[in-house]
């Protein structure tokens, strides 16, 4: 069986268990490419992003899962870890990314990144220097 096809198998199952059970998230495929995908997240309660639903596109490699799928905001959000064409710094979808990933729980880390931003390794640096500059953080996290 050729990796593509492998690949086609993980995705649709992936797909197939983010649609059948009680999901944080919404999601949907393209539906004439099975490696394209669009996810809706929430913003997390007690934080900046409280109410807010965000658009993200996401393209599966045809060597999945070997190979981080490339996630990609299409809301527009003032993040540190997040640039103004939606590209994210989080080391999962990089150096930290293993096959045993799923979609679903790189989605939960982009929401915890929502709900905690690093400003030490930030992808826009004007932002992550007024997180630190301001002692920004979310609320979730002055609560411990």
């Amino acid at each position: 069986m050729s990796i593509e096809k492998k690949a086609m198998q993980r995705i649709e199952k992936e797909f197939k268990d983010m649609t059948s059970k009680d999901s944080l998230y919404s999601i949907g495929r393209d539906s004439n490419n099975l490696f394209k995908w669009n996810a809706m997240i929430q913003g997390p309660e007690v934080t900046p992003y409280a109410g807010g639903m965000f658009s993200i596109d996401i393209k599966f490699p045809k060597n999945y899962p070997f190979t981080a799928p490339k996630f990609t905001f299409k809301t527009q959000i003032y993040h540190p870890n997040i640039n103004s064409e939606g590209s994210i710094c989080l080391n999962i979808l990089k150096d930290k990314w293993s096959p045993p990933l799923t979609v679903e729980k790189v989605l939960l880390s982009m929401t915890s990144l929502l709900a905690d931003p690093n400003p030490d390794d930030p992808l826009v640096g004007e932002i992550g220097e007024l997180f630190k500059s301001n002692n920004i953080k979310s609320e979730s996290s002055r609560m411990d």
